[in-house]
Protein backbone atom coordinates (compact mmCIF):
# COMPACT_ATOMS: atom_id res chain seq x y z
CA UNK A 1 0.00 0.00 0.00
CA UNK A 2 3.08 2.73 0.61
CA UNK A 3 4.34 1.84 -2.73
CA UNK A 4 1.07 2.39 -4.44
CA UNK A 5 0.57 5.81 -2.42
CA UNK A 6 4.41 6.84 -3.65
CA UNK A 7 3.57 6.13 -7.07
CA UNK A 8 0.34 7.93 -6.79
CA UNK A 9 1.94 10.72 -5.41
CA UNK A 10 4.11 10.84 -8.37
CA UNK A 11 0.96 10.61 -10.64
CA UNK A 12 -0.98 13.46 -9.11
CA UNK A 13 2.47 15.78 -9.16
CA UNK A 14 2.80 14.90 -12.69
CA UNK A 15 -1.21 16.08 -13.98
CA UNK A 16 -0.94 19.04 -11.39
CA UNK A 17 0.19 21.11 -14.24
CA UNK A 18 -2.35 19.88 -16.21
CA UNK A 19 -5.42 20.27 -13.69
CA UNK A 20 -4.50 23.67 -12.98
CA UNK A 21 -3.84 25.18 -16.51
CA UNK A 22 -7.17 23.92 -17.63
CA UNK A 23 -9.05 25.32 -13.98
CA UNK A 24 -7.17 28.14 -14.10
CA UNK A 25 -9.44 29.74 -16.97
CA UNK A 26 -9.22 33.98 -17.89
CA UNK A 27 -12.56 34.07 -16.29
CA UNK A 28 -11.37 32.16 -12.88
CA UNK A 29 -8.31 34.16 -12.23
CA UNK A 30 -9.13 36.30 -9.79
CA UNK A 31 -10.70 33.37 -7.52
CA UNK A 32 -9.01 32.99 -4.11
CA UNK A 33 -7.22 29.41 -3.11
CA UNK A 34 -8.77 29.71 0.44
CA UNK A 35 -12.27 28.33 0.70
CA UNK A 36 -12.53 30.83 3.56
CA UNK A 37 -12.62 33.73 1.27
CA UNK A 38 -15.93 34.83 1.29
CA UNK A 39 -17.67 33.82 4.50
CA UNK A 40 -17.22 37.92 5.40
CA UNK A 41 -20.60 37.61 3.13
CA UNK A 42 -22.75 35.97 5.88
CA UNK A 43 -23.68 38.94 7.96
CA UNK A 44 -24.78 40.94 4.80
CA UNK A 45 -28.43 41.99 3.70
CA UNK A 46 -30.36 38.88 3.49
CA UNK A 47 -29.36 37.11 6.16
CA UNK A 48 -32.57 37.76 8.29
CA UNK A 49 -34.35 36.42 4.64
CA UNK A 50 -32.16 33.03 5.20
CA UNK A 51 -32.88 32.63 9.10
CA UNK A 52 -37.28 32.83 8.35
CA UNK A 53 -36.44 30.83 5.38
CA UNK A 54 -34.30 28.19 6.02
CA UNK A 55 -36.46 25.45 7.46
CA UNK A 56 -38.48 25.75 4.39
CA UNK A 57 -35.50 24.51 1.87
CA UNK A 58 -36.75 21.48 1.36
CA UNK A 59 -37.79 19.72 -2.01
CA UNK A 60 -41.93 20.07 -0.53
CA UNK A 61 -41.77 23.76 0.31
CA UNK A 62 -38.79 25.51 -1.51
CA UNK A 63 -41.08 26.68 -4.44
CA UNK A 64 -44.07 27.95 -2.59
CA UNK A 65 -41.76 29.58 0.20
CA UNK A 66 -39.61 31.38 -2.71
CA UNK A 67 -42.85 32.53 -4.35
CA UNK A 68 -44.72 33.61 -0.78
CA UNK A 69 -41.40 35.36 0.19
CA UNK A 70 -39.08 36.08 -2.29
CA UNK A 71 -35.38 36.97 -1.45
CA UNK A 72 -34.45 40.19 -1.90
CA UNK A 73 -32.39 41.19 -4.29
CA UNK A 74 -28.73 42.09 -4.38
CA UNK A 75 -26.12 39.19 -4.66
CA UNK A 76 -26.02 38.18 -0.80
CA UNK A 77 -29.32 37.63 -0.76
CA UNK A 78 -29.50 35.86 -4.10
CA UNK A 79 -26.45 33.75 -2.67
CA UNK A 80 -28.66 32.32 0.35
CA UNK A 81 -31.28 31.47 -2.44
CA UNK A 82 -29.28 29.44 -4.04
CA UNK A 83 -28.14 27.69 -1.32
CA UNK A 84 -32.19 27.45 -0.21
CA UNK A 85 -32.42 25.43 -3.70
CA UNK A 86 -29.56 23.56 -3.31
CA UNK A 87 -30.41 22.28 -0.52
CA UNK A 88 -33.73 21.29 -1.40
CA UNK A 89 -31.77 19.28 -4.11
CA UNK A 90 -33.02 21.73 -6.59
CA UNK A 91 -29.41 22.29 -8.01
CA UNK A 92 -30.98 23.70 -11.90
CA UNK A 93 -32.50 26.40 -10.38
CA UNK A 94 -29.63 27.07 -7.79
CA UNK A 95 -27.10 27.23 -10.91
CA UNK A 96 -30.17 29.45 -12.35
CA UNK A 97 -29.90 31.48 -9.80
CA UNK A 98 -25.98 32.39 -9.71
CA UNK A 99 -25.83 32.02 -13.39
CA UNK A 100 -27.58 35.45 -12.83
CA UNK A 101 -25.56 37.44 -10.76
CA UNK A 102 -22.59 39.23 -11.84
CA UNK A 103 -19.43 37.05 -13.18
CA UNK A 104 -17.48 38.14 -9.84
CA UNK A 105 -20.14 37.45 -7.40
CA UNK A 106 -20.49 34.02 -9.32
CA UNK A 107 -17.93 32.54 -6.97
CA UNK A 108 -18.65 33.65 -3.98
CA UNK A 109 -22.08 32.65 -4.04
CA UNK A 110 -20.85 29.19 -4.53
CA UNK A 111 -18.67 28.93 -1.26
CA UNK A 112 -21.77 30.40 0.74
CA UNK A 113 -23.90 27.31 -0.89
CA UNK A 114 -20.62 24.97 0.12
CA UNK A 115 -20.54 26.40 3.80
CA UNK A 116 -24.28 26.28 4.11
CA UNK A 117 -24.16 22.55 2.89
CA UNK A 118 -21.26 21.36 4.28
CA UNK A 119 -23.03 19.81 7.02
CA UNK A 120 -24.77 17.46 4.27
CA UNK A 121 -21.26 16.21 3.64
CA UNK A 122 -20.16 15.87 6.90
CA UNK A 123 -23.30 13.75 7.95
CA UNK A 124 -22.38 11.14 5.10
CA UNK A 125 -25.49 11.96 2.66
CA UNK A 126 -23.68 11.96 -0.35
CA UNK A 127 -26.28 11.73 -2.97
CA UNK A 128 -27.36 15.33 -1.70
CA UNK A 129 -23.26 16.22 -1.57
CA UNK A 130 -22.12 15.23 -4.61
CA UNK A 131 -24.64 17.57 -6.74
CA UNK A 132 -24.03 20.27 -4.20
CA UNK A 133 -20.07 20.00 -4.56
CA UNK A 134 -20.23 19.55 -8.26
CA UNK A 135 -22.21 22.85 -8.23
CA UNK A 136 -19.70 24.37 -6.17
CA UNK A 137 -16.42 23.45 -8.02
CA UNK A 138 -18.24 24.50 -11.43
CA UNK A 139 -18.00 28.31 -9.94
CA UNK A 140 -14.88 27.67 -7.61
CA UNK A 141 -12.33 25.29 -9.25
CA UNK A 142 -9.70 25.57 -6.79
CA UNK A 143 -11.90 25.19 -3.69
CA UNK A 144 -10.19 22.08 -2.45
CA UNK A 145 -13.06 21.41 0.47
CA UNK A 146 -15.62 20.97 -2.70
CA UNK A 147 -12.90 19.06 -4.86
CA UNK A 148 -12.57 16.84 -1.29
CA UNK A 149 -16.46 15.86 -0.37
CA UNK A 150 -17.50 15.88 -4.18
CA UNK A 151 -14.65 13.08 -4.58
CA UNK A 152 -15.61 10.95 -1.41
CA UNK A 153 -18.84 11.38 -2.32
CA UNK A 154 -18.75 10.22 -6.08
CA UNK A 155 -16.64 7.01 -4.68
CA UNK A 156 -19.40 6.54 -2.31
CA UNK A 157 -21.83 6.34 -4.93
CA UNK A 158 -19.43 4.28 -7.16
CA UNK A 159 -19.04 7.08 -9.69
CA UNK A 160 -14.84 6.45 -10.57
CA UNK A 161 -13.98 8.66 -12.81
CA UNK A 162 -15.73 11.84 -11.54
CA UNK A 163 -14.09 10.80 -8.11
CA UNK A 164 -10.71 9.97 -9.60
CA UNK A 165 -10.72 13.59 -11.17
CA UNK A 166 -11.79 15.60 -7.89
CA UNK A 167 -9.69 13.51 -5.82
CA UNK A 168 -6.77 14.51 -7.59
CA UNK A 169 -7.54 18.02 -8.11
CA UNK A 170 -7.95 18.30 -4.66
CA UNK A 171 -4.37 16.70 -4.11
CA UNK A 172 -3.21 19.43 -6.39
CA UNK A 173 -4.20 22.14 -4.38
CA UNK A 174 -4.12 21.13 -0.74
CA UNK A 175 -0.99 20.35 0.59
CA UNK A 176 -1.21 19.81 4.39
CA UNK A 177 -0.13 16.34 5.61
CA UNK A 178 -3.20 15.36 7.25
CA UNK A 179 -6.12 12.60 7.47
CA UNK A 180 -7.81 14.58 4.20
CA UNK A 181 -4.83 14.30 2.54
CA UNK A 182 -4.51 10.53 3.39
CA UNK A 183 -8.08 9.73 2.57
CA UNK A 184 -7.95 11.15 -0.56
CA UNK A 185 -4.34 9.27 -1.50
CA UNK A 186 -6.21 5.93 0.33
CA UNK A 187 -9.17 6.25 -2.01
CA UNK A 188 -7.38 7.08 -5.15
CA UNK A 189 -5.39 3.75 -4.66
CA UNK A 190 -8.35 1.84 -3.92
CA UNK A 191 -9.42 2.96 -7.32
CA UNK A 192 -6.65 2.17 -9.29
CA UNK A 193 -6.58 -1.05 -7.52
CA UNK A 194 -9.53 -2.21 -8.55
CA UNK A 195 -9.49 -0.69 -12.08
CA UNK A 196 -6.39 -2.80 -12.46
CA UNK A 197 -8.29 -5.62 -11.18
CA UNK A 198 -11.15 -5.08 -13.29
CA UNK A 199 -8.93 -4.83 -16.54
CA UNK A 200 -6.90 -8.32 -15.23
CA UNK A 201 -9.72 -9.94 -14.71
CA UNK A 202 -11.33 -8.37 -18.38
CA UNK A 203 -14.36 -6.87 -17.17
CA UNK A 204 -15.06 -3.07 -16.92
CA UNK A 205 -15.75 -1.37 -13.70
Amino acid sequence: MHRALYLAGVGYLAICGMLVLRHYKPDYSYIPTDPAATRYWYSRPGYDWWVQIKPRCNAVEVELAHRTSPAPTGSYAQAYSAACYALAGKIDSARAIIDRLPQGDRYKAAGMVFDIAHPIADAGDDRSAGPIMELVISYWPNHYMALYHAGMAEYALGESQLARKNLRAFLCYYHQNDSWTRNAQLTLARLGAAEAEAEAGGGVR
